[in-house]
């Protein structure tokens, strides 16, 4: 049941495109080692009500509650956002948010659909006609989480793909980026109206800064005034792991913390000092590349190979499986029906705790990373404007 999978870059964009946070790559992810599996993430203790013992519990799963969104105690704001009512399918994780806010852990990431595609006019019209026909496919799978961003240049795809699928909008959990141009105050604040626009909704459910690069203090004052009026759910930042000086910008001044962080996480870079420091600030990890850059050799590991044939799963199915019970949200891309289909059939097994050691033996490190930019040197890059 091993599927391999590809990708084919042009050189020229090589640069821009593995400078983006990928949603995901194959047919196309907060918490530290020992996160328990999702069955038990958000479980309630079976007690008697009528005991003493009963109305203690009660009260410490309550200080646990409150402990749990401490830092952004602030719900969104009365506007469009509260109408949002989404529930996963069957097996299909939730987590709480440091804010309250729910969302499903499995997503269908677009980003693999702009390597597809060049960036003239044409290009961005089948790009964003395949963009449409994934999330319509992903969306009657059962899905209902999707990731773009401005610099996939196919929100337009998403937005129509949406709207086509017949699935309500309140159900779905969507999130873009911003692309470091759109950053500074006042500015970012026109960029999210006209990315709203695009996708042809009222509010988005997770806007993350895409990259630690141009005024993404500025930038983030403006997500907090869009989040109080209500046209944003939660608030992430994307690649920050790359550069301590922006996260610590973000997390230790702002005043309403982010509720997500991206970053690439698979089995050969498993990021355990970056987990522990979203841990801290009760920061949801969320896994781009979480099947390694679709990796010959993580996709052939012979570890993988043996623990799929013992499931009878794929290999891919194993790497998301084991991204679920570690606690990670993920976002795998493809624009295959069928794998689309594979990448959710993931919640009728579990991996043991042997299978699960097994897999965290694969990490590799810094080392085993594909993207680790220098931001403090290519900063710059990232204030070009592109095409929308």
């Amino acid at each position: 049941m091993r599927r391999k999978r590809c990708l084919k870059f042009p050189a020229l964009a090589l640069a821009l495109l593995l400078c983006l946070s990928l949603a995901a790559c194959g047919s196309g992810q907060g918490t530290v080692d020992g996160n328990p599996p999702e069955e038990t993430e958000n479980a309630t203790p079976v007690t008697d009500a009528g005991t003493e013992d009963a109305a203690v519990m009660e009260n410490t799963e309550a200080e646990d509650t409150q402990a749990a969104i401490e830092f952004s105690v602030e719900a969104p704001g009365e506007g469009p956002a509260s109408r949002s009512a989404v529930v996963a399918p069957e097996g299909v994780p939730m987590v709480t948010l440091n804010n309250g806010v729910q969302m499903p852990r499995l997503g269908l990431g677009t980003q693999i659909q702009s390597l597809e595609r060049d960036d003239s006019p044409e290009g961005r019209a089948l790009l964003n006609e395949t963009s449409r026909q994934s999330v319509v496919a992903a969306l009657q799978a059962g899905y209902r989480h999707l990731d773009t961003a401005h610099g996939y240049n196919n929100e337009t795809g998403v937005g129509q793909g949406i709207i086509d699928s017949g699935v309500p909008r309140e159900e779905i959990w969507l999130t873009s980026k911003l692309w470091p141009n759109e950053y500074g105050e006042g500015v970012t604040m026109e960029a999210i109206d006209a990315m709203l626009e695009r996708l042809q909704t009222d509010y988005i459910d997770l806007l993350y800064l895409h990259h630690p690069a141009g005024d993404y203090v500025g930038a983030w004052k403006d997500l907090q005034e869009a989040y109080r009026q209500g046209k944003v759910r939660a608030l992430g930042i994307s690649n920050f792991d790359n550069w301590p000086e922006a996260y610590h910008a973000i997390v230790d001044d702002m005043e309403i913390k982010p509720q997500v962080l991206q970053i690439e996480c698979h089995p050969f870079a498993q990021r355990q000092e970056t987990r522990a420091l979203a841990a801290e600030n009760n920061i949801q990890i969320e896994c781009w590349y979480p099947l390694g850059h679709a990796d010959e050799r993580l996709l052939n590991a012979d570890t993988l190979e043996a623990i799929a044939a013992a499931h009878g799963k794929s290999v891919v199915q194993i790497i998301l499986r084991w991204h679920m019970q570690e606690g990670f949200s993920a976002v795998p891309g493809s624009t295959n029906p069928a794998h689309i289909q594979e990448n959710i059939d993931i919640f009728d097994f579990e991996l043991t705790d042997a299978e699960i050691e097994q897999i965290r033996a694969m990490n590799q490190g810094e080392e085993g990373r594909y993207f680790n930019l220098n931001y403090e040197q290519m900063g710059a890059f990232f204030t070009t404007p592109f095409g929308g």
